[in-house]
């Protein structure tokens, strides 16, 4: 008899920035595995066009666009998904912003700004509202996007750095505060992907080649190999893992 620890049938998911790159990845598996998958980003035709592509191979989905760092979109986002669903069993932060790519010293109040409503005032509330779903109906599970950049920050990475450290401590705050109402919290900590957010880090060969001799497996992951790590994250599979940060660098930070 096949293991249903990986079946995620019934669920109600929520993926945010999940119109490309490592999103994209997590709300398509998801769905393989049985979630209905709401797949948000800022951009409602970039998430429609991800979620009719999950529907024609057979899956349940629906676009909802929603800027996390648009307190607005948070409510109104969290609004809709009751409306419609009455419920959330998973939801997953992975919408993140890095406006500026250079010297701490020159970063600017606009993208220092920025960075911080989005990566973590934007993961804070948009697991509040979750949480409150998740709380009526006695479980849940909410996965952070983080990064290795908050536990060993990359060249010309600062503020952005600092907000996926506020994320680490975030997810253990929620995941003990939260873990007595049923819900569980963990944190995924991707190394060097190629996305087009890290595009930056591509583009600069001598960044990119210091980094290849720093990750032991010798390459950069690509945004399918987040995905699985999330899905144990959301499932069965993960019952009595709680307050977890999973770093997958291909062994950077070792």
């Amino acid at each position: 008899m096949a293991s249903t620890l990986f079946d995620l049938s019934g669920k109600i998911a929520f993926v945010s920035g999940a119109s490309r790159g490592i999103g994209e990845s997590i709300v398509r598996l998801l769905a393989e595995h049985g979630a209905h998958v709401i797949v948000s980003s800022r951009k409602i035709d970039d998430c429609a066009a991800v979620a009719a592509s999950i529907r024609d191979n057979g899956g349940s989905a629906e676009a909802m666009a929603c800027h996390v760092g648009n307190m607005d979109d948070i409510q109104a986002t969290f609004k809709q998904i009751r409306e419609t669903h009455g419920r959330l069993d998973i939801c997953v932060n992975n919408a993140a912003t890095n406006p500026y790519f250079g010297h701490v010293l020159d970063t600017d109040l606009g993208a220092f700004n920025k960075t911080i409503e989005v990566n973590v005032r934007g993961y804070f509330f948009m697991s509040i509202e979750a949480g409150k779903l998740m709380r009526d109906q006695g479980a849940g599970v909410i996965v952070n996007t983080a990064s290795v950049a908050g536990l060993q920050p990359g060249p010309f990475q600062g503020i952005y750095a600092i907000t996926k450290a506020a994320v680490i401590n975030m997810t253990r705050v929620f995941a003990k505060e939260c873990g007595p109402l049923g819900i569980r919290c963990n944190a995924l900590l991707p190394g060097l992907t190629k996305t087009k957010f890290a595009g930056a880090l591509f583009d600069n060969e001598d960044i990119y080649n210091e980094a290849m001799k720093s990750i032991p497996m010798g390459r950069h992951a690509d945004p399918d190999e987040m995905a699985g790590t999330v899905l144990y994250l959301v499932s069965d599979a993960s019952s009595y893992t709680n307050g977890e940060i999973i770093v997958v660098d291909g062994g950077l930070t070792i």
